[in-house]
């Protein structure tokens, strides 16, 4: 990447030299070039929220600036860009979106998510550590920044404008208002399931902000609820947990059964713990967050539950997918199971059938399918 500051070498993680998919885009430069013209240059406490793969945080290290990001990938991304760029551990400090934030932001940086809520949910957060002369620049491409996204940064910071488009990326700039009084942060958010979906008929679910589906039962998972394998013990994963109600479901219907509820986003792991708290299980359950099945023991696993992603970020790929089933066949035991729910178009009994010789379609309607793979 080619920046003011330098030609950072990047790269995504886990790296994969078949993944075309670059590290950086044109949000990223197009904010680096404006912070480098911009007069005075930048001071103080710098602060950058939602920086994908660590681009921007390894172009401005210089500056000691702090890194917030809900993405366990991305986090390990920042590491090893930082490294491999000769930036001494330390330089740039390292959060989550489950750690307190910064008590001062002299200038905050924030590169548009996907998820509304969870720009919503940061900003207030941050709100208190932002005072009148903070610079407060956000970036997206034109796709990701919408009426909605100003009228976030407006009602929570202050009044909000936006620059020209250059490479079809787009700056937001806000003046921060003290003054402002700002709305009470309504994540994390519960409701109450409805009650055809199994176990967790008429339970609660417990969201925080940036869970896919944060605010209602998304109908890919409402469909698997009503087709999950029956209870009879063992090690049990749901994989890409999200709001964990997969995995709760299971430990409702099998008390026996040890759930591992895994994700590489900070706020679903967390969503997930909730989730199981409010229900008083009284199985056991562990929580993780990291890159799917990498931690886990080859062959410790008895049934593996997957609602697989086909989207990093804005696009659209396949990769996570592959993943997940090649971790699901590793850490299955012999006779072990893999559960897949997805759309139907995504083809992924192909993917299964190379992977584990075999795939059963449990369950279909017009849009989703519920596939079972066996470890041979």
């Amino acid at each position: 990447m080619t920046t003011p500051w330098g030609e950072p070498v990047l790269s995504r993680f886990p790296e994969d030299p078949r993944d075309r998919l670059r590290a950086w885009d044109a949000s990223d430069e197009y904010l680096l070039r404006h912070l480098a013209e911009r007069q005075p240059p930048l001071s103080g406490a710098v602060v950058v929220v939602g920086d994908r793969w660590g681009a921007l945080v390894t172009a401005l290290a210089a500056h000691r600036p702090t890194q917030i990001t809900d993405s366990w990938l991305g986090q390990e991304a920042t590491r090893a860009n930082l490294a491999r760029n000769g930036v001494e551990p330390g330089t740039v400090r390292l959060l989550t979106t489950r750690d307190a934030p910064p008590e001062r932001a002299d200038v905050l940086l924030v590169r548009v998510p996907k998820s509304l809520a969870l720009l919503e949910d940061q900003l207030l957060r941050l709100a208190p550590s932002v005072h009148a002369d903070t610079v407060v620049v956000g970036t997206g491409m034109v796709k990701e920044i919408h009426t909605s996204t100003l009228k976030l940064f407006e009602r929570i910071l202050g009044p909000t404008r936006t620059s020209l488009a250059e490479k079809k990326a787009r700056l937001i700039f806000c003046t921060p208002d003290p003054s402002l009084v700002r709305p009470p942060n309504p994540w994390p958010y519960r409701y109450t399931l409805p009650g055809d979906v199994g176990p967790v008929s008429g339970r609660a679910v417990v969201n925080h902000a940036g869970v896919f589906c944060a605010d209602r039962l998304d109908i890919g998972t409402r469909f698997f609820l009503r087709h999950l394998p029956a209870g009879g013990g063992g090690r049990v994963v749901d994989l890409g947990c999200g709001n964990g109600v997969v995995g709760t479901a299971m430990a409702l219907a099998d008390p026996k059964a040890e759930v591992l509820f895994v994700d590489e986003s900070f706020q679903a792991v967390a969503s997930a713990q909730d989730t199981y708290r409010a229900n008083d299980v009284s199985g056991h359950a562990e929580f993780q967050v990291g890159d799917g099945l990498a931690g886990v023991p080859s062959g410790s696993v008895d049934l593996v539950l997957n609602n697989p992603p086909f989207h990093s970020h804005q696009a659209t790929t396949d990769a996570t997918a592959w993943r997940m089933f090649t971790g699901a066949r590793r850490t299955l035991r012999p006779g072990g199971e893999l559960w897949v729910v997805g759309n139907r178009h995504l083809g992924h009994h192909v993917k299964l059938r190379r992977l584990f010789g075999n795939s059963e379609v449990v369950a279909s309607d017009p849009k989703f399918v519920v596939l079972r793979a066996v470890r041979r």
